[in-house]
């Protein structure tokens, strides 16, 4: 019961990373870009989380209200001022200037509200646990994987129900027949940027209630999202939930084993599917 407890604690952690990996899926899938600065930018998204939270005595879910605009409208303009103007068939410049993005924010964030761990509350929901076949499950844990299931879910629907997910699929396609054909690629771009930092705010809020947050803490959510992003195939945004699912009971089991293998377990899941698959266990397939 112990092992099965700790692969259904591992699943549900998965949605996290899912969370986590989804903005940096879209982004790829539609524009080609890895995006170092993701992890401080679901750092940024708790302490945004934070701040409305303490200052408004709101809930953390109605924080979401003005966290996720806030976040979406920061990405596009980051997109559209900053990191349109690195695009192109060289893949060194968005690094770079994401790169030193990532350094921006760290800095920035450690001189607004110093190196000190915080954590955003959430009330009882944080002890809140059910019993479901003799395991007890938090009741967190399992509205993180709803949300996660529900934000990909939405995103897919986006992606190949919409207008808007048929200019994303074109530009990704081809940019400059897209551009012939009418649509501002800039344009097309900073929206993926918003949607992409909207998750990502869904993502940083969540994180703040789970754990507790610092500054530094970007470069380790990024890794995670990566290795989810990896493991379930680039640009594929179902195979992030699977990517992060086996991430969660990889390091689960391994703690179970002994707790100094928790993150080494999972890079060595990571290390071993890339491996054998490449291209990840579901490459995205056009469609």
């Amino acid at each position: 019961m112990d092992w099965l407890n700790a692969v259904v604690q591992g699943s549900l952690l998965g949605g996290l990373y899912a969370l986590f990996a989804a903005g940096l899926s879209l982004i790829f899938g539609v524009m080609r870009l890895v995006n170092i600065a993701h992890g401080d930018l679901i750092v940024l998204a708790a302490y945004l989380g934070l701040t409305v939270v303490t200052m408004l005595g709101l809930d953390p879910f109605v924080a979401l209200l003005i966290v996720v605009p806030v976040m979406a409208g920061f990405g596009y303009a980051l997109q559209r001022i900053v990191l349109n103007r690195t695009l192109g068939d060289d893949l060194l410049p968005p690094l770079l200037v994401s790169f030193g993005l990532s350094v921006i924010l760290q800095n920035g964030l450690l001189e607004v509200f110093s190196a000190d761990p915080q954590k955003i509350s959430a009330g009882a929901l944080e002890t809140m646990s059910v019993s479901v076949a003799g395991l007890s499950l938090g009741v967190l844990p399992l509205l993180t994987f709803a949300i996660a299931i529900g934000v990909i879910w939405g995103l897919q629907w986006v992606f190949y129900r919409t207008a808007l997910g048929r200019a994303f699929r074109a530009v990704s396609d081809n940019q400059d027949i897209a551009q012939l054909m009418g649509l501002n690629r800039r344009h097309i771009f900073g929206l993926a940027m918003a949607l992409a930092l909207a998750v990502t705010a869904i993502a940083g809020i969540l994180l703040g209630i789970r754990t507790s947050f610092d500054p530094s803490i970007g470069g380790g959510r990024l890794i995670f999202g990566f290795e989810a992003v990896i493991i379930g195939g680039l640009g594929n945004l179902w195979g992030t939930l699977a990517g992060g699912i086996i991430l969660g009971v990889a390091q689960t089991v391994g703690a179970k084993i002994d707790p100094g293998w928790q993150l080494l377990a999972g890079h060595i899941a990571f290390l071993v599917i890339l491996a054998i698959r490449p291209n990840g266990l579901f490459p995205r397939i056009s469609a």
